[in-house]
């Protein structure tokens, strides 16, 4: 199959966020003292991986201020999307919060899940996806305007982490239930 230039490009501009979140997860994380994690026990987990979803939720609010407040900025867009077709800025703005808001609901998920199956000192592993999660809506956000190359690096951040997580628990599980 022949690639387009935009395909190219996403693929180009994918690679450097693989890196970083390989380099992040397998690598800085293990960097973190196992003394800043919380008791290894259930509730304390869960506690600890809700306390790291904030950093998601937060991107998804600021990605709502933004919608909202351009909105009331601007007179085309006031009324909102069921009334209006949209400027071309807003209906950027409301793409980058419905991705923003699936991303979200993802990694909330994951990090909860995480903190239930994996080994105690894998919890490390969450507030960097988190600090992946805020820098990668930030580039995607950045990069949208630009097209698929402009948004990759930014969408691999933030879903990288997410993906690897859910996929490494869906394993572990599936093992779990084959070896017993």
């Amino acid at each position: 199959m022949q690639l387009t230039d935009k395909q190219k490009g996403v693929v180009r501009n994918v690679i450097p966020a693989a890196g970083l979140t390989v380099v992040g997860l397998c690598g800085v994380s293990l960097l973190l003292p196992l003394d800043m994690l919380p008791m290894d026990e259930p509730g304390a987990r869960i506690a600890w991986a809700l306390k790291w979803a904030l950093l998601p939720v937060l991107t998804l609010m600021v990605t709502i201020m933004r919608v909202a407040n351009h909105r009331f900025s601007t007179p085309e867009d006031i009324d909102g999307s069921g009334l209006t077709d949209g400027t071309p800025e807003v209906r950027v703005l409301r793409a980058v919060l419905q991705n923003t808001l699936e991303q979200a609901v993802l990694a909330g998920a994951a990090y909860a899940i995480w903190a239930v199956v994996t080994p105690y000192n894998w919890l490390r592993i969450i507030p960097i996806a988190a600090l992946l999660f805020v820098a990668g809506r930030v580039l995607f956000a950045r990069g949208y305007a630009q097209g698929a190359p402009g948004r990759a690096t930014g969408f691999g951040l933030t879903a990288y982490p997410t993906f690897g997580m859910l996929a490494t628990v869906g394993v572990a599980l599936f093992f779990r239930l084959v070896i017993r």
